[in-house]
């Protein structure tokens, strides 16, 4: 195809692009909820005259466009859902769902999504191949890339290649990320259950204290990233959680903990896991207690392979100039991973960061935004990536 100024068509629709963005953010669903977003997605997809698949994955949509000539099926993925925060943002295109907030991007993502269909769709006589449009629910923890998969998204046509990007506030707005190889942690969420025995809080004595246990086990488990890890490996344990007992005089019979651990190594990730086991079992042991230890959520890293990176590298390179290329990682998750264990591909971050007006939070944080002019870099840096791999793989 020949290469138009794709920066420049989004550019021509940043004000559209805008608009719809702050849409789905004054009107944020969770996942599998999407019904309102989904429904924008599908409608705006066949509306540009593409086959349309609604209903993937509970509230995913799947949009084809078929270009004018056979070539390799290129999948590009946007995510959709919000999460369980109350926006404390004093803008004026602020959640209207009390207790839900696009406090990731994802309502930039799904913008761009939209708008890269816009653009595509005019040189549809000029594509080689099939672009498939994925909009996938319930990123957030909740298994929405499983649904999706389960329900054939990377089949029908079977993808050769696939792309995903994410708007980034750790990363200076005018700077993208890009990377082969592990870019986005594996994550697995675990509760640690602390059984020991109640009694009065004036003699201790006869109780086998969960809450002193538990206390215990937090601080232990630090010692495997420090005495149980190479230091030339990343990995992390984190605890988020730790609930037990019901009023102040009272020792309780359990104490429950939830945590994650994160590394891009999967082999380093279950060591550390049987070492956590170990640790918990052992010190609840110390303590005249027992520990019990669950899985409740695994995620697979997101590892970018070379020749989509290529791709990509050479988009940011020609959209946004070499010299504003990050090779960077994050020990953050992104069930992506799954999808690329299937279907090599790329997986990037647009820089949206900017202090001075302050979108500088952290992603899900209350306050979270990002420079919006990001959303125009994003979908010229994926649609040159998507033109860099039909080109290389018809000549």
């Amino acid at each position: 195809m020949t290469r138009p100024d794709f920066k420049q068509e989004a550019q021509a629709l940043f004000d559209d692009m805008v608009a719809l963005r702050r849409d789905f953010h004054m009107h944020p669903e969770l996942g599998f909820q999407e019904h309102r977003t989904s429904g924008i997605v599908a409608d705006t997809l066949a509306g540009l005259g593409m086959e349309v698949q609604r209903g993937v994955g509970q509230t995913g949509v799947v949009g084809l466009l078929e270009g004018a000539k056979p070539g390799p099926v290129v999948m590009m993925r946007f995510d959709m859902d919000a999460l369980p925060i109350q926006e404390e943002s004093d803008i004026p295109y602020a959640s209207q769902n009390p207790g839900v907030m696009h406090a990731c991007g994802h309502d930039g993502h799904t913008a761009m999504g939209l708008t890269l269909a816009r653009i595509m769709t005019k040189y549809q006589d000029q594509i080689a191949g099939t672009l498939k449009f994925v909009f996938q629910p319930a990123e957030e923890g909740l298994g929405g890339a499983f649904a999706m998969i389960a329900d054939g998204v990377l089949e029908n046509p079977r993808p050769d290649v696939a792309f995903a990007m994410h708007v980034w506030t750790a990363t200076p707005y005018g700077k993208v990320r890009v990377r082969s190889g592990p870019v986005m942690a594996s994550s697995s969420v675990f509760s640690i259950t602390v059984q020991g025995r109640g009694g009065h809080g004036a003699a201790p004595h006869q109780a086998n204290d969960p809450i002193l246990a538990a206390a215990h086990i937090v601080t232990a488990l630090q010692s495997i990233v420090s005495r149980n890890t190479n230091p030339q490996d990343s990995v992390v344990v984190s605890i988020g959680q730790f609930s037990a007992g019901t009023t102040f005089n009272v020792i309780p019979d359990k104490a429950m903990l939830k945590g994650t651990v994160r590394s891009y190594n999967e082999e380093l990730h279950r060591q550390t896991y049987r070492r956590i086991l170990e640790m918990a079992v052992n010190m609840a042991t110390a303590f005249s207690c027992e520990a019990h230890m669950e899985t409740l959520a695994i995620v697979a890293a997101v590892n970018n392979a070379e020749e989509p990176t290529t791709a990509v590298y050479d988009a940011a390179a020609h959209v946004m100039g070499e010299e504003n290329i990050l090779d960077e990682r994050t020990m953050a998750s992104e069930d992506m991973g799954y999808m690329l264990e299937e279907v090599p591909g790329c997986y990037f971050f647009v820089g949206g960061q900017n202090e001075e007006l302050g979108f500088d939070y952290p992603h899900h944080h209350p306050k979270f935004n990002f420079d919006e002019r990001a959303l125009v870099d994003g979908v010229a840096v994926m649609a040159n990536a998507a033109a860099n791999y039909v080109m290389k793989n018809n000549a």
